[in-house]
């Protein structure tokens, strides 16, 4: 055989798969998962012809034409229940977060010197060994993560950095980003003494 009657065979190119931007499902999947009504809404908005061919009038009777009346009843209440209970459980998610807090504790170790513990960031999806790289870079000192008496975990920051670690949540910089400044409350704690 010569070389000209093998054809090499054609590369296969790689599907491009569209990902919903709220359930992260592929399109045709979002009715599996707890957010349908606000994933039609991106759909429609974002990709009409998709919404089209799987949320039209004709594409919704296709697939529920097979479906008997109570069981179409009982998929629209079972989809209506779950959306509720998503929507309950982020609405929960949401309100722990505001009330949650975070403290700023300068504790006395010495007579001048100072540790600052930071507690309750981890409400606010913080990764606090970040946060705790991040604030022994800025301040130059030692920071880690332990945990507290109570066996939560905080950062503790050599020194007394109270204040500034107020700005920087304030000004919400590097992984400190999304703390809300009024949740956030200083507290002095001073070493008890022998005597006491």
């Amino acid at each position: 055989m010569s070389s000209s009657d093998q054809q090499e065979p054609q590369p296969v190119r790689p599907l491009q798969v569209l990902y919903c931007q709220i359930c992260t499902f592929p399109p045709e999947y979002c009715e599996f998962g707890s957010s349908l009504t606000r994933c039609k809404e991106w759909l429609q908005g974002a990709h009409t012809q998709l919404f089209e061919k799987y949320y039209s009038d004709e594409a919704l009777q296709s697939k529920i034409g097979t479906l008997s009346l109570a069981a179409q009843a009982k998929l629209e209440k079972d989809t209506a229940k779950k959306e509720a209970k998503a929507e309950a459980k982020a609405d929960a998610a949401l309100k722990k977060k505001m009330a949650s807090q975070v403290s700023i504790k300068r504790i006395e170790r010495n007579k001048r010197k100072h540790v600052t513990a930071i507690h309750g960031l981890e409400a606010f999806d913080i990764d606090l060994k970040k946060a705790a790289k991040f604030l022994a870079q800025k301040f130059a000192t030692g920071a880690s993560v332990t945990k507290n008496a109570q066996g939560q975990d905080e950062i503790v920051v050599q020194g007394d950095v109270s204040d500034d670690v107020m700005e920087l949540i304030e000004g919400g910089a590097g992984p400190l980003k999304g703390v809300p400044a009024d949740n956030v409350v200083i507290v002095e704690e001073k070493k008890k003494k022998a005597g006491e």
